[in-house]
């Protein structure tokens, strides 16, 4: 069963023109989390609920209070009501923490992670670098961060003030799409060239003791896999965490994915089925008429199913399939492994034949 709270806001901070970093007291019975995972806050705007997760960009080891980093998107509906609205004292609907852009922690672990990121891709590796570099004295951790001016890098203060505690074990290298006369580091927009060229000068540490996240809008994603494929860095080596990508959802207007069928199973467009969800221990059956998917279904019948981004990203809606086949209009969000083990995204998913079941939580 998934957890809720009203949290209180303790602060908001501008961190740019078109960003903010809220920040929450936690519950009184703790918030437990791991660096890297996001936040599903929920919202009453326009007089409907909206559900948006957002990434933490604190560390559990090193700050004593959750906070999320909130980037305005054009004509997104949450994004701009939150960095319009919300003020300290104020309180917030929460769901737990959530999601496998995550590492294990190691005292005697000594490895190098390069952070790839841009834009509000930055957030989960805020959380990551101070995690690494606060319980692995003999890692080492380097950014390359793009943007597309300079007023537009979030947490800089943060990551200088990061620096100048861990000296050479922290490597900052930011990079702009154009720049004022005054800026001193890389300016033009990434491609697989200048960005092999960029990681080629951060420390060398062995391939089998580097690591890469890679967190950003879908274009520098697309580089970065490209140029890593590039250098011959193995894919085990390398953590992605999808935010959005292209499609626009039609109610909300905020970015969503993109649609990627699953291999061999098509939904009839004349075809309805029975589904059985699981939830809390008990069974609810409903039907699922084509074009629908199971959560919209789920919810119109009054089940209270946990969601969120209702992209197929972010896996708050995962759900283990137990029986029948389901399509998915995107699987971005799940590992191979749990594909293989069964686990769908009823926000994208579409049953395709008779007694699909499957369990949430």
């Amino acid at each position: 069963m998934n957890k809720y709270w009203d949290l209180k806001i303790r602060e908001v901070r501008p961190e740019t023109n078109e960003a903010i970093c809220i920040e929450f007291e936690a519950p009184a019975e703790g918030m437990p989390y791991r660096a890297g995972q996001f936040l599903t806050l929920i919202a009453e705007v326009n007089g409907k609920e909206v559900r948006r997760s957002y990434s933490l960009c604190t560390s559990p080891s090193s700050d004593a209070h959750p906070a999320v980093g909130i980037k305005r998107v054009a004509g997104g509906l949450m994004s701009n009501f939150l960095n319009d609205n919300v003020a300290a004292g104020q309180t917030l609907r929460v769901m737990e923490p959530m999601g496998n852009f995550t590492t294990v922690i190691a005292e005697n672990q000594q490895r190098h992670v390069v952070l790839i990121s841009g834009g509000s891709g930055i957030t989960p590796m805020l959380g990551l670098a101070k995690d690494i570099l606060a319980g692995e004295p003999n890692s080492r951790v380097s950014l390359l961060y793009a943007n597309q001016h300079e007023q537009a890098i979030m947490f800089r203060s943060t990551w200088d003030g990061l620096k100048k505690q861990y000296g050479e074990r922290l490597t900052l290298l930011y990079t702009l799409d154009e720049a004022s006369a005054s800026w001193d580091g890389p300016v033009g927009r990434l491609n697989r060239d200048s960005m092999a060229a960029l990681i080629k000068q951060l420390p060398e540490q062995g391939v089998h003791t580097t690591e890469y996240f890679v967190c950003g809008p879908q274009g520098l994603m697309q580089v970065a896999f490209e140029t890593l494929e590039y250098l011959g860095v193995p894919q085990d080596r390398i953590k992605k965490e999808v935010f959005a990508t292209k499609k626009m959802d039609k109610d909300t207007n905020e970015l969503m994915a993109d649609t990627a069928q699953n291999e061999g199973l098509v939904e009839d467009p004349n075809k309805a089925y029975d589904v059985t969800i699981v939830l809390d221990g008990e069974e609810h059956t409903f039907t699922v008429e084509p074009g629908y998917s199971i959560l919209e279904t789920g919810l119109d019948e009054g089940l209270d199913m946990p969601y969120s981004c209702q992209s197929g990203l972010c896996t708050a809606c995962r759900g283990k399939l137990l029986s029948g086949k389901v399509t998915m209009e995107e699987t971005e969000g799940l590992s191979d492994e749990e594909i293989e083990e069964g686990y769908v995204l009823n926000c994208v998913g579409h049953p395709v034949t008779e007694n699909v079941k499957i369990e949430i939580g």
